[in-house]
């Protein structure tokens, strides 16, 4: 197990979070690589940084907030990646994390590959 890169993973987890609960959308688009690719279900696919953040900036506006993960799993998959799973809870939906794939940048900190989940709430639209 790579401790460093779980804690790592954990201080970007809890940065992207902050950015989230604060309504600051392009704060959580910047905790995506370039490229990255999110699958939101049952809201779609997004590619890229520019998708990804265009998806948080309307999540904000229609004034979902104060995400908390609960049951959360990190895994380091590589010594340069982890994965990690958990539910969530917002204030007005609720889901599932399958993956959150973190890639550790030249920069030393970790940014997003890839951002599974699936808001199971009736209220998540």
């Amino acid at each position: 197990m790579n401790k460093a890169l779980i804690e790592k993973t954990v201080i970007a987890s809890e940065r992207w979070k902050s950015f989230f609960n604060q309504g600051n959308a392009e704060g959580c688009a910047s905790m995506y690589e370039k490229d990255a690719q999110m699958m939101a279900k049952p809201f779609g696919l997004f590619q890229g940084r520019e998708q990804i953040q265009a998806f948080w900036e309307n999540l904000v506006a229609q004034g979902f907030s104060d995400v908390t993960y609960l049951d959360t799993k990190i895994e380091a998959i590589d010594d340069t990646s982890t994965v990690l799973s958990s539910n969530w809870r917002m204030n007005n939906a609720q889901g599932v994390i399958t993956r959150e794939l973190w890639v550790l940048q030249e920069d030393g900190t970790m940014r997003l590959r890839e951002d599974h989940f699936e808001a199971l709430d009736k209220n998540a639209k």
